[in-house]
């Protein structure tokens, strides 16, 4: 018998909502937008259905062309109404999930998410999961929210988690060439969320259960945050001893088996590696078990900036001079990584404060993000404006700190012109850089 809600999607019929218009979940619409489906946008903050409207992007890699066919399309619907999604055929929960104070998992936004859902719940609607979390989330957290509906999980909706594999900026991968892993609570939840996702992706990877997909995303993220927290620790090492890491790592990288280059940085930024692991941490202890190693690399990626800020010390005391206190100090990048406009857990914050709270004047540049918005943890930061960097300001910086490496920063002027460099992503290393270049 040919199942409904399959023929539907084949069709163009049925309607998929999204919510969250996010880093991940507005690329989600236009890749269901792209593949001839109606799809419905929803979002909390107005200002993203407002700008959406406009046909203007909030998000930098993304075109505000692709923003303004959205916005022209009849097969679009943006809005702030709950009450929307009871027209949805599958609804795409794509809200954040970070840490608390003590760094224990906060899903306020899930389960304020799965309660508006409840509301306006339907027969016959799939419902999908994507942000990241731990394992036994959906069993144990959104069923029993959602059953309140008067409605039962794998019988008269299904519920499927689906983890978000995107990263931004990446020229390499996008939407559709990223494979993507779904678990479902029965065979039928599994059969229909392929269908959804093969709309709008290459190829999709069916595990046996929801919590086996969750572990997945967790497993990606945590092997990523303890590779990153070795080359971190080797950093670091190998300093002492007179060695650039970044040498080593590209040797290493041309053996063609058995090494998968990672690199080092001032620390962990982004919604994921920052976050994920703790969330996996967390879920360890109830069962009795203590993730060591996870812990170790956490401690050892959150001392990246305390480290930064300590070379930054002993490069103006040596080669300027000069204390931390009153000491010029530039900071290029606030974004978590290059070429986005992506505020979250960046390491370029709390370089900042830290050098503040030291005494510096510190200034950042940052062609992605002209002004800090306000943040969970840096609302001291919130306002700051990004400045112009000419080459008479660069030179009267008693050092310039390079955070974050965007392509769209003239390293051959600033090489030129700055009397000292702290280069924390390797980027002026084939530069000739006429003052001082120190690597931390």
């Amino acid at each position: 018998m040919t199942d409904a809600f399959i023929s539907r999607l084949d069709n163009r019929e049925a309607r998929i909502a999204v919510i969250g218009l996010g880093y991940v979940g507005l690329p989600i619409v236009l890749a269901f937008h792209e593949a001839g489906h109606h799809v419905i946008g929803f979002d909390v903050d107005a200002a993203k259905i407002d700008a959406i409207g406009a046909g203007r992007s909030y998000i930098s890699h993304i075109a505000n062309d692709l923003i303004g066919e959205l916005a022209q399309s009849e097969r679009f619907t943006g809005t702030t109404d709950s009450a929307e999604l009871r027209a949805a055929d599958a609804i795409i929960i794509c809200v954040p999930t970070p840490l608390g104070a003590h760094r224990d998992p906060d899903l306020t936004y899930v389960e304020d998410t799965a309660r508006m859902i409840a509301k306006v719940l339907k027969s016959g609607q799939l419902v999908s999961l994507e942000s990241t979390t731990y394992p036994g989330t959906c069993d144990e957290v959104l069923v029993p929210i959602l059953e309140t509906s008067g409605l039962k999980a794998g019988a008269d909706f299904d519920l499927v988690y689906s983890p978000e594999r995107e990263d931004p900026a990446n020229p390499d991968f996008d939407t559709r060439s990223i494979p993507k892993v779904v678990g479902a609570s029965t065979p039928g939840g599994l059969a229909r969320a392929s269908a959804l996702y093969a709309q709008i992706v290459d190829r999709v990877v069916e595990v046996s259960d929801m919590k086996t997909a969750e572990a997945v995303k967790i497993t990606e993220n945590v092997f990523r945050a303890v590779n990153i927290a070795l080359v971190n620790e080797l950093k670091v090492i190998y300093a002492r001893m007179g060695i650039d890491a970044w040498e080593v790592i590209d040797a290493a990288k041309t053996k063609p088996f058995g090494f998968m280059p990672f690199y080092p940085g001032p620390g962990l930024g982004g919604h994921c590696i920052p976050v994920d692991p703790f969330y996996l941490t967390w879920r360890a202890r109830a069962f009795g078990m203590h993730t060591r190693f996870i812990e170790l690399s956490g401690e050892i990626n959150r001392a990246m900036p305390d480290h930064v800020v300590t070379e930054v010390g002993l490069a103006l005391s040596k080669h300027a001079g000069k204390p931390y206190k009153g000491a010029r100090v530039l900071v290029l990048g606030a974004a978590y990584k290059k070429n986005v406009d992506d505020l979250r857990e960046s390491p370029a914050l709390e370089l900042m404060e830290k050098l503040e709270g030291l005494g510096c004047e510190v200034d950042y540049a940052d062609p992605f993000i002209p002004e800090i918005k306000p943040t969970r943890n840096h609302p001291g930061l919130s306002g700051r404006r990004s400045v112009e960097i000419a080459p008479d300001y660069v030179a009267s910086r008693d050092v310039v700190l390079l955070a974050t490496d965007h392509d769209a920063f003239d390293y051959d002027m600033i090489a030129s012109y700055a009397p000292l460099i702290v280069d924390t992503r390797n980027a002026f290393a084939r530069r000739d850089v006429s003052g001082i270049l120190l690597k931390a």
